[in-house]
């Protein structure tokens, strides 16, 4: 190890994140990091997913042939997946179908965009900025927070979350500030540090692997060289089950605004 070390390797850290602008750009310090102003390939990453979930369901939908071809096929079956698994059986037939068109969209838009961390040319995980996550968050939270003051009115929606059925007595007390912090405070919180915080951690390890692969086979010693070979193989492991955690990941996020929107337009707590 000293003779790795002694080379001065530096491992990769959050501060490979913080791309800077494309093109002319403004820089400020922010709690000792370096922040800058302008527009940056993550926005970019947001726009490009945008257009390419609309112009492939534009395209499959388009002709709309009663025996489907591949491409209808294929939107077909993507959308009865978020319709069904994630609205129909979570939210419930008799509410979930005026949510479906804002899951679908919101799944397709999270799964490119963290695709994007292993498509070769673009290698970034936009949701890896965590303000980027935090925007989601905010509006999943809007949505949820509206359509159950909507069904329930506002004093009765709060109630609502903050009261558990059937619990009665001084227990109240306690449990209502505690409901209240985890349904309205925290759960916005929790939806985007989990999509954050695993993106960002998934692309740390491959850049660790990557180039610490490299280093070793380039600047170590002949014995610790195989090493770095071996760091390529778990890099090329670790980016296939990455293409799983991204699915997930965006599955996930989906479920659980799902789930929130079923609490809010529920009945019963």
């Amino acid at each position: 190890m000293s003779a790795v070390r002694a080379e001065g390797f530096v491992p990769p850290g959050p501060g490979d994140f913080n791309l800077p602008p494309l093109g002319p750009d403004k820089t400020f310090e922010f709690m000792g990091q370096t922040m800058y102003l302008g527009v940056t390939k993550p926005m970019l990453q947001l726009v490009l997913a945008a257009v390419l979930v609309f112009g492939f369901f534009y395209v499959a939908a388009r002709r709309q042939a009663m025996v489907p071809g591949k491409l209808q096929y294929v939107g077909e079956q993507a959308y009865g997946f978020v319709r069904n698994s994630m609205g129909r059986d979570i939210i419930g037939s008799h509410d979930f179908m005026r949510f479906v068109p804002y899951l679908f969209a919101l799944f397709f838009f999270i799964l490119v965009n963290n695709v994007f961390a292993t498509l070769p040319f673009i290698q970034f995980p936009t949701f890896s900025r965590a303000g980027m996550v935090y925007a989601l968050a905010l509006l999943s939270w809007l949505i949820y927070n509206y359509v159950g003051i909507k069904q329930h009115g506002f004093v009765g929606y709060f109630k609502h979350q903050s009261v558990p059925a059937g619990v009665t007595g001084p227990i109240l007390a306690l449990l209502v500030p505690l409901e209240f912090i985890s349904n309205i405070v925290v759960r916005p919180v929790t939806l985007a540090l989990r999509l954050f915080a695993n993106m960002l951690a998934g692309h740390l390890l491959l850049i660790l692997f990557a180039l610490g692969g490299e280093y070793l086979l380039l600047h170590a010693d002949a014995v610790i060289k195989p090493v770095g070979i071996l760091a390529w193989v778990l890099f090329l492991a670790i980016s296939f089950l990455e293409l799983l955690v991204q699915f997930l990941q965006a599955y996930v996020f989906v479920l659980l605004n799902a789930m929130y929107i079923s609490g809010a337009v529920s009945e019963e707590h």
